[in-house]
């Protein structure tokens, strides 16, 4: 009895139940390396995660990998569970979150992926494997928008009088370019709704910015400066973005003629904290979490005894389930 319990007890669902399928861009992404399913898989994991490993295992790439989707898709846990079993399985080294640039020209965006692997690995390889998917992957075109049915009847045109609108008011107005600094600015909504903000907002902003590019900072660092450590609440973004531009603005380095001419690829992938969604380089987030998530010693003897349990029984499973 207990091998059956270690091996399949409490199944994931089926692969043939429905899914939520992410938006273009965004959702689950398997690893490379990968090797083939077996009947044990996650058997050594708690059977909460075992349980909603096997389902995010079965899932499709593309496939929504949010905490409120695989909690709407999993009946026997809620949103609080699914959290603190994705923080697990990133501990045990099956899972990293991500945000990398998806898009092309002016339409570049950030987007959120999970990157899954069945088989557990370590920190260093997954350092090795972000850092190489941002390195040399290329944005990701934005999905064509959909064309008009062959088969659906033209428009006619009217036979009528002339159209009596003016001839300058028909011509569409070319849209004018925007600067990387505004672009930047306009970037931070979508990274994080809290720091939302409006047209005018990144016009009156611009300015501030365009400082922290003539001292030798590109989009990512200022979009790391600005969106790292924010309230939980933000009720002026404008407010706190200009207080934030003033505040942080880096020093001004003197470039020297190696450094002018040796150009630096541009980082298009940040992993992100499984627990609070913290980006940052991939070293930076050992075990998929931000040194504030991580639990020290000290928090762990504070923490609620269930709490303190999952910690440890991860701690011990981290070797086991790293199988060669």
């Amino acid at each position: 009895m207990a091998t059956e319990h270690l091996s399949s007890a409490l199944r994931a669902p089926a692969s043939s139940r429905p899914y939520a399928k992410a938006r273009p861009g965004y959702g689950k992404r398997t690893a490379t390396g990968q090797r083939a399913p077996r009947p044990d898989d996650f058997a050594l994991m708690p059977e909460r995660e075992r349980y909603i490993a096997g389902y995010v295992d079965r899932l499709p790439d593309g496939a929504a990998m949010d905490i409120k989707s695989l909690a709407k898709n999993l009946p026997l846990y809620g949103q609080m569970a699914v959290s603190s079993a994705l923080k697990a399985l990133g501990v045990a080294g099956h899972l990293r979150r991500v945000r990398c640039l998806a898009g092309e020209g002016d339409q570049v965006r950030w987007v959120s992926r999970t990157y899954w692997s069945r088989t557990a690995r370590d920190n260093e390889w997954w350092d090795t494997f972000l850092t190489a998917q941002g390195s040399h992957s290329t944005p990701e075109a934005a999905p064509a928008p959909p064309t008009a049915d062959a088969e659906a009847p033209a428009p006619t045109a009217p036979t009528s009088a002339p159209s009596v609108v003016p001839a300058l008011r028909t011509q569409a107005t070319p849209p004018t370019a925007s600067s990387p600094t505004y672009l930047a600015l306009a970037q931070l909504g979508r990274l994080d709704t809290r720091l939302a903000l409006s047209a005018a907002d990144c016009r009156a902003l611009e300015p501030l910015a365009a400082e922290w590019f003539a001292r030798g900072v590109d989009a990512d660092y200022l979009t790391q400066a600005l969106t790292a450590g924010l309230p939980a609440q933000v009720g002026s973004p404008v407010g706190l973005v200009r207080r934030r531009l003033a505040d942080k603005l880096p020093p001004l380095v003197a470039s020297s003629p190696t450094h002018a001419t040796t150009d630096t690829p541009k980082r298009r992938l940040l992993a992100e904290c499984t627990e609070c969604g913290r980006p940052g380089s991939p070293e930076a987030l050992p075990d998929g979490l931000c040194r504030p998530c991580r639990t020290t010693p000290q928090e762990a003897s504070t923490a609620p005894p269930a709490e303190r349990d999952v910690h440890a029984l991860v701690g011990q499973l981290r070797d086991l389930t790293r199988l060669p």
